[in-house]
């Protein structure tokens, strides 16, 4: 159980990232990759990546590099995602370029303590070498992680849009407590299930928390080892079930409004702006600013300006449609 204390301060400087980490998620679907664990949530990505490592040919640097520095255990080195890849792939890549070699060296020993490496691993201290890793890194992010891009990008878009919400209305506590079963807001206390499973205590000390909604993180949350490290959290996306049912063209709500619009106003559940909508459908802007219209015309959707977007959301009669009978159908499902 990892514990995260807050103070006041700190409450007011936890924020919410807006985009998916690169490298956190190059990580995490490296886990994918090593365990049966919610295959099903990710068998598509799984067929996918395994086929795009083979025509590639980077099986070797993912067996023998990659899944060696990310093993599914309770540590792999902080340094591999450092905090500038909020900024982007190329910025965090060359934060690990960066990186101090005795800091590299120390963190590869820490890992050799919880999981075997191999002995040339420690050469990744040497300036000259790791710009192989760095390589073999942003190779396997084309190849696995870009294409599914517009896919996380909207999953994340309603991941903030519901958190928004929840942090309008009820403050930073509000938000810390509807982050998911792993993790219980006991104030002034976050209790988190973590990667890593051995009890520790986090204090903050006035730095804020970073929380970080994954793609391909899976159940339980990962955070650095390091306390003296600005502090993350990176937290999995709850996992979707089976299709929605605007999406089908032979439902009511698709009858009634056409499957565009139906998916629309399915994306503005818990609050969608032009662009995530546009991702989130597969339209066009401008093609989501005209359906967008006429949902509020017709009295389903209101639209408020903040700043330079527009926020979209549902009215009671807009909802009041997301509710028909047929689509009360339940989206869990086990873990295989």
């Amino acid at each position: 159980m990892l514990r995260i204390h807050f103070t006041t301060e700190d409450l007011s400087r936890t924020r919410l990232a807006a985009r998916p980490d690169p490298l956190w998620e190059i990580a995490a679907s490296l886990h994918r990759l090593q365990s049966q664990l919610g295959r099903w949530a990710y068998a598509s990505w799984h067929r996918e990546a395994r086929a795009a490592i083979a025509t590639r040919q980077l099986g070797v640097a993912v067996r023998t590099l990659l899944i060696p520095l990310f093993p599914r255990a309770t540590y792999f080195p902080d340094f591999l995602t450092p905090a500038e890849a909020g900024h982007g792939l190329s910025s965090g890549l060359d934060a690990i370029l960066g990186t101090p070699p005795a800091r590299v060296r120390h963190e590869i020993g820490l890992l050799a303590q919880v999981r075997k490496v191999p002995t040339g691993m420690y050469r990744l201290a040497d300036n000259d070498v790791r710009p192989e890793l760095v390589t073999a890194l942003r190779k396997y992010h084309e190849a696995v992680i870009a294409p599914f891009g517009d896919r996380m990008q909207a999953r994340i878009d309603a991941e903030c849009a519901r958190r928004g919400r929840d942090l309008l209305h009820g403050g930073a506590e509000r938000l810390l407590g509807g982050l998911g079963p792993a993790m219980r807001w006991r104030a002034p206390v976050l209790e988190v299930e973590y990667v890593g499973g051995v009890d520790r205590d986090l204090h903050l000390g006035g730095r804020g928390l970073l929380l970080i909604p994954s793609y391909f993180c899976w159940q339980k949350p990962v955070s650095f080892a390091d306390p003296d490290l600005p502090p993350v959290l990176l937290y999995p996306l709850a996992p979707t079930g089976p299709t929605a049912p605007p999406r089908s063209p032979d439902t009511p709500l698709s009858a009634l409004l056409g499957r565009t619009r139906a998916a629309i106003l399915c994306a503005v559940t818990y609050g969608a702006t032009n662009s995530e909508i546009a991702r989130a459908v597969s339209v066009s802007a401008a093609n989501a600013s005209h359906h967008t219209a006429v949902l509020r015309d017709s009295g389903l959707i209101a639209s408020h300006r903040h700043a330079n977007t527009v926020l979209h959301t549902l009215t009671p009669l807009g909802a009041a449609l997301l509710r028909l009978p047929d689509q009360d159908r339940s989206t869990s499902m086990q873990d295989s």
